[in-house]
């Protein structure tokens, strides 16, 4: 069915006639251009500020991206050799309905092995977001379907084409999960003073259930519950999950974003028996990202906190409390005309991540616990276009266990490269 529907949809795109490009805000591209951080945008944004297709004069727009990559990876000096992926997919399907009610729907096929180990193994489609908009006042907008939860803003800005790393933020695909989204409805709003913007939201919808701590993972993990397709009609907890974010911008500082998340995870009563104690959890995120005036140097960061009520007896590999996030930092070296493109650019970059899944100590020692991993990037991207991206990595990540030790008691610093390409269309 959901391979019917896409073949459906593109097929109306390649028949229709008269095609107008609408245009993307590059102020959430990370090779900005000068004046970037003026622009009157915020992450919550993300979701709409994408290049769309207008089909002829009817009210429907489309686009999408598509991520494909190389990689050579190994671990002590142990590798699989070339591997060739097609990681991504996405169309997108937006219609303004009529004044001031607007409908986006994102399709996406992913097979993407190196992302949330919560997905179902194997390539999949399924539908990411899917959500009708009202705007009432410009703060105070409803909002209803299946959206993606804005913890965070990676989770609202993970395009493809907009970051010049191919694969993802550790931190925000296997201690968050990644893309989350949830039926449910909610609000938002935007205020500009000046230089200043504000931007708010707040939704009620599904969520979590006990596979955060019953997986395959043998630890905490909160990307187990994206297998859990059930949460799309129903919630295990039969309580609503609260996600809400705050974000403050200024045109010469950048972007300063604050949210979380709440939710009862477990099944704790049967028809309305309890049959269990509630059990919580909450995450804290704050993100950042500017764009420095005279190097035109875009920093990027973004770091969460987890804490989860654990059941009785529970071993210390399912913890009650995780850390972590990343930082990114490019720097243009060349801006302009280059190969037969005008405003093309060279990219130097760099990311540093760091994943803590057991924060604290063992209650019978008192010692550290760790599991923890670490990772650095550096790379080199051109865009010969702000919605084309070509970009080479290398990585070096390290990883410990619950007592310290490397994974593994001989296996070192797992190390590789990494080529691919993403784009808008």
């Amino acid at each position: 069915m959901k391979i019917t529907i896409l073949t459906a949809t593109l097929s109306v795109l390649f028949l229709s006639h008269q095609p107008v490009y609408a245009q993307i805000d590059s102020t959430l591209l990370k090779s900005s251009t000068p004046g970037d951080t003026a622009k009157r945008s915020l992450t919550m944004d993300a979701i709409y500020n994408r290049p769309f297709l207008k089909l002829g004069k009817t009210p429907v727009s489309i686009g999408g991206y598509v991520e494909s990559n190389w990689q050579k990876v190994s671990t002590s000096g142990i590798s699989a050799g070339n591997q060739f992926q097609f990681r991504r997919f996405s169309l997108f399907v937006a219609s303004t309905i009529s004044s001031r009610i607007k409908f986006l729907s994102e399709i996406e096929y992913e097979n993407d092995p190196t992302g949330d180990p919560g997905d179902a193994a194997g390539p999949q489609f399924e539908i990411e977001y899917a959500a009708l908009d009202i705007e009432l006042h410009p703060l105070l907008n409803l909002r209803g379907g299946m959206i993606v939860n804005p913890i965070g803003a990676f989770n609202q800005n993970h395009d493809g084409p907009k970051w010049e790393f191919t694969d993802r933020p550790i931190a925000m695909t296997q201690m968050l999960p990644d893309t989350w989204s949830n039926t449910g409805f909610g609000i938002y709003g935007k205020h500009y003073t000046n230089h200043w913007m504000f931007g708010y939201e707040f939704y009620l919808t599904g969520g979590f259930n006990d596979s955060i701590i019953d997986n395959t993972q043998g630890k905490t993990f909160l990307p187990a519950a994206k297998s859990n397709t059930s949460r799309f009609t129903s919630s295990a907890s039969g309580t609503p999950m609260y996600t809400g974010k705050i974000s403050i911008r200024n045109d010469r500082i950048g972007e300063l974003g604050l949210s979380f998340m709440s939710d009862v995870y477990n099944t704790w009563e049967i028809e309305g028996a309890p049959v269990d104690s509630k059990r919580s959890l909450h995450v804290y995120d704050v993100d950042f990202n500017t764009t420095l005036p005279k190097s035109h140097t875009a920093i990027t960061t973004e770091w969460a906190w987890i804490f989860v009520q654990m059941p009785p007896n529970y071993t210390p590999e399912y913890s009650n409390k995780q850390f972590g996030g990343f930082i990114d930092i490019v720097q243009p070296i060349v801006r302009g005309k280059i190969l037969g493109w005008d405003n093309a650019s060279l990219n130097l970059a760099v990311r540093g991540e760091y994943v803590d899944w057991n924060v604290g100590k063992f209650r019978s020692t008192g010692t550290r616990m760790y599991n923890d991993l670490w990772s650095i990037m550096p790379g080199v991207s051109f865009r010969p276009s702000s919605q084309t991206v070509l970009r080479f990595n290398y990585r070096r990540q390290k990883s410990r266990d619950i007592t310290g030790n490397t994974i593994g008691a001989s296996i070192g610093p797992t190390a590789g490269f990494n080529f691919g390409l993403s784009t808008y269309f």
